[in-house]
């Protein structure tokens, strides 16, 4: 596969983009390089490693306790990312960005401390179609407090059922609808807003996981009717370990902390401690600088494409991976949703999906192969496992063609 130099319809330099990911000049078993995991963690732009290696060598110290001009400088950028987080959520105030380590612990943030606020007898909806971050905290909190843990069902193309969904709010016991904005197996794209209304009209709050959906599509929590959202930094071309959880800040303040510890607090005796006020209430100990820095640099990025253009250039390339998968026998795309972001999962004859991933990596294409910790969506779907290929802001037509030109070949091999 030669390196594209190409603008494509969205107006995106996809050539300039690509030159900005020092990783995709790498080789893998002696072929280019084919990323298309994206979904997994996307790789880092030449912006996001400056800006973390200038932080380290320039102004690095620990935040909100030193009275010097390193700690100073350091509080200084990384609360700037707290701003910049709110922009790119449209959110009400800087004070409902809580960053944490990933969507998972924001869950679980949710889930303990929301959560511990629900008595039995209330519910939490969740869909079939979930991640396990967005599951396993809802499983605890049913454990620990009794509450009742409900599942909305997919239809068969991969949406969500809307009628089953609105069923499950008629009693009016459910306190939480916790909802993917993006499927990370079926790549459908959840009707937010329609959700946020159904579950607000039988009196519930709503939690999206947003930890798909940012990368692909603008994203405004007041346009969506949402009451909390999440979301990862390393899918967003940032680094790992840093997260947000996003709230609106009458649930923050009534929510008691998740973890104990510096920084969360703002008198301490051995008799008792009173908490910081919001975020920090939730910010224990020392937070991941920075990686903070980092998704900031990487948010700058990222806006200053558009995401009109993100999308449109998403959307052309799933579309076009689509059409070009159907021309692989035996090939089976998993699911047929309304709308899809940038995830195709897919299964062949006779051929197992880990052979498919290994096979494509001896040709040095990445795709994930597994179950996507998602366990409960494969079951609903007969499936032990699926291949799955997903896209980013540096994928080309050219990748997609290589894709589907060596699955060709693993399916002759086994045939």
């Amino acid at each position: 596969m030669s390196h594209p130099s190409i603008t494509d319809t969205s107006g995106l330099d996809l050539a300039a983009i690509r030159k900005q990911f020092p990783i995709l000049s790498e080789k893998v078993h002696d072929r280019p390089l084919v990323f298309l995991d994206s979904a997994a963690s996307a790789q880092k732009p030449d912006a996001v490693i400056n800006a973390m290696v200038h932080t380290m060598h320039h102004q690095y110290a620990n935040i909100h306790r030193g009275l010097y001009w390193l700690s100073e400088r350091a509080t200084e950028a990384y609360e700037a990312v707290r701003d910049q987080v709110a922009g790119f959520l449209n959110a009400p105030s800087r004070e409902e960005i809580v960053f944490t380590g990933n969507s998972t612990e924001a869950i679980n943030l949710v889930a303990y401390s929301f959560g511990s606020l629900l008595t039995p007898g209330q519910a939490v909806v969740i869909s079939e179609m979930e991640h396990h971050a967005n599951l396993v905290p809802w499983q605890m909190l049913r454990d620990r407090m009794g509450i009742e843990l409900r599942i909305a069902p997919i239809t068969d193309a991969g949406d969500l059922d809307m009628d089953a969904f609105s069923q499950l709010l008629s009693d009016g016991k459910v306190a939480l609808v916790a909802i993917t904005h993006m499927s990370n197996v079926l790549g459908t794209i959840t009707p937010a807003r329609q959700i946020a209304d159904m579950a607000h009209a039988a009196g519930a709050l709503v939690l999206f996981d947003g930890s798909q959906a940012v990368v692909h599509h603008r994203t405004d929590v007041q346009a969506l009717g949402a009451d909390f959202y999440t979301f990862t930094g390393h899918k967003l071309y940032g680094p790992t370990g840093i997260g947000v959880l996003w709230a609106r800040r009458a649930l923050l303040e009534d929510m008691p902390p998740f973890m104990g510890g510096g920084d969360m607090i703002s008198t301490v005796t051995f008799e008792k401690s009173t908490w910081a006020n919001v975020p920090h209430k939730f910010e224990a100990g020392t937070p991941a600088i920075v990686e903070a820095i980092g998704l900031g640099a990487a948010i700058e990025w990222v806006e200053k494409f558009g995401f009109d253009a993100i999308a449109a250039h998403e959307q052309a390339l799933t579309s076009y991976a689509l059409q070009r998968l159907a021309t692989v026998p035996g090939l089976n795309v998993v699911g047929h949703p309304k709308e899809r972001g940038g995830v195709i999962s897919f299964t062949m004859a006779d051929v197992h999906p880990h052979d498919i991933a290994t096979l494509l990596d001896r040709n040095g294409i990445a795709v994930r192969a597994g179950h996507h910790c998602a366990e409960p969506l494969m079951r609903r779907l007969g499936l032990t496992a699926t291949a799955r290929a997903s896209f980013g802001i540096y994928t080309v037509q050219e990748e997609i063609d290589a894709l589907a030109d060596t699955l060709v070949r693993i399916r002759e091999f086994f045939v």
